[in-house]
């Protein structure tokens, strides 16, 4: 990964620079990387892009024309610029892992040290981690959509740019696509690659039946052709069958069809009847034309007759959710690892956030489904021998009593004192391990439409906390108030 030191706001460098000049230089935070709502109206979100943080943190250096242009800019002294030429992060990151679900408030990522330090990285974490994890969310959602036929992402020319469209090929993969068309993508992570042709190979060749008959002599291993450059059904269809029965005297097997215009529903039900007709049982078909899970869901409930789904614009661009809205906030801030809870305040309820260094628990039952999240502060233990009562944060009146649970702290040391001491999984691994959490949760919470509210409430400890820093915060300014119009 390149260095993306400079991938930052003009702001968090003028803070840093006013935190060195007014003696904070060695003043410690905490900040909390979470989103406050879920994309697409679902009922969860997928945590992703820690590896590409971790690359980000590892090349973590200011070079000498980095300075020089920050030099020219004219704001910025020469002793915050040579602090600035032996910057290294030193300080300590923890992490939920890539592919878990994740709900609003939740730390996704909590990261502590020194203030220069830490405010330098929130621009680019947000955009690593706000990117990916919306991706990878929007993939899960197309590959329930789909069932148990596989999606492939192909969205790169629609991407907003190369990095948009390779690293959503990543996080994609996480949230359950196959295959990418995306050959550096291919090529970067390990991701199976997928493709046939495209209409402007039918029309290069004198008719349609002998493009088909090239394609196959080319790939006669892996021969899907492209059905509906003329017409599907009286062209495209019946010439398809007639090469797949040459490839198959031929002792090759022939792959099927895509089909990437038109009503997707009637077109496979009559393709599918040709092609079982004329003995090309095994014969797939390939749907494609701007699917999102809605289209993919509605096209399945009519019965449609395909077997795999090519998934791209609404897929790489998150068409109906363009972006996830994390955020990086302050949570406590101190000196020689003694910390002070911070909050912020606000007249909108949702954007009041939850002081102190915390940890994300889920809790299970026995039969190994989720159950509700707890954000709680760092230091708290939760007795699974004993029952535990939880509460709506807001809506206090809402009380469930856990039993019989097992506990799991979701959020994993990934960097101590400036060193990577998490081993990176494989992104099949991450795959694997995205699949597996999601059974953990009932069909309700991960429906497309009207989902479940999956619980997450704060710990009473936590609860308690913000209540007593809030009604601190009301008193000062209370204080201030009568303090003001007594000068007056």
């Amino acid at each position: 990964m390149e260095n993306l030191t400079m991938l930052t706001d003009l702001y968090q460098l003028t803070m840093m620079q006013g935190y060195f000049i007014n003696g904070y230089r060695d003043k410690e935070a905490v900040f909390d990387v979470f989103f406050r709502s879920l994309p697409f109206d679902g009922g969860y979100a997928l945590a992703a892009g820690l590896e590409q943080v971790v690359e980000f943190i590892e090349n973590l250096r200011f070079r000498e024309e980095d300075l020089a242009y920050l030099k020219s800019l004219n704001i910025f002294q020469d002793d915050f610029l040579e602090e600035l030429r032996h910057f290294q992060f030193t300080g300590d990151i923890d992490a939920i892992q890539e592919g878990t679900p994740v709900f609003p408030y939740e730390p996704i990522m909590r990261v502590k040290g020194r203030i220069l330090e830490t405010q330098l990285l929130e621009t680019a974490i947000l955009n690593l981690v706000n990117f990916e994890t919306l991706i990878a969310t929007k993939a899960s959602r197309v590959a329930a959509a789909a069932g148990r036929g596989p999606v492939m992402e192909f969205g790169l020319r629609r991407a907003q740019g190369p990095d948009a469209g390779t690293l959503g090929a990543r996080a994609a993969f996480i949230g359950g696509c196959q295959s990418t068309s995306n050959i550096l993508a291919g090529e970067r992570y390990g991701i199976p690659v997928s493709g046939t042709q495209a209409h402007s190979w039918v029309q290069c060749f004198p008719s349609e039946l002998e493009a088909f008959r090239a394609y196959a002599r080319t790939f006669p291993d892996n021969c899907l052709l492209l059905v509906d450059t003329y017409s599907a059904l009286e062209s495209g269809v019946p010439n398809a069958i007639k090469v797949g029965l040459e490839l198959e005297a031929e002792g090759y097997h022939f792959q099927g069809i895509r089909i990437d215009s038109g009503d997707l529903t009637y077109l496979s039900k009559k393709a599918r009847r040709m092609l079982d007709e004329a003995g090309l049982t095994k014969a797939i078909i390939v749907g494609s034309n701007d699917l999102d899970e809605e289209t993919i869901f509605s096209i399945r409930a009519q019965g449609a007759a395909i077997d795999a789904w090519g998934v791209g614009t609404h897929l790489i661009t998150s068409k109906d959710s363009p972006s996830l809205g994390g955020v990086y906030k302050l949570a406590a801030e101190g000196e020689n690892g003694v910390f002070h809870p911070r909050l912020k305040v606000s007249e909108n309820i949702s954007k009041i956030t939850n002081p102190g260094i915390k940890k994300v628990v889920r809790f299970y039952d026995r039969a190994g489904k989720a159950m509700a999240d707890l954000i709680a502060l760092e230091d708290e233990l939760f007795s699974e021998r004993k029952s535990l009562t939880i509460f709506d944060p807001i809506q206090t009146w809402k009380r469930k009593t856990l039993v019989n649970f097992r506990t799991r702290e979701l959020l994993m040391p990934i960097f101590r004192k400036g060193k990577l001491v998490y081993q990176l999984p494989s992104l099949m691994d991450i795959q694997k391990y995205s699949r597996q959490e999601l059974d953990t949760f009932w069909d309700e919470v991960k429906r497309l439409a009207n989902p479940h509210r999956y619980i997450v409430d704060l710990s009473p400890k936590l609860y308690d906390l913000k209540q007593q820093l809030l009604l601190t915060i009301h008193n000062e300014i209370k204080s201030n108030q009568n303090q003001n119009q007594e000068e007056e």
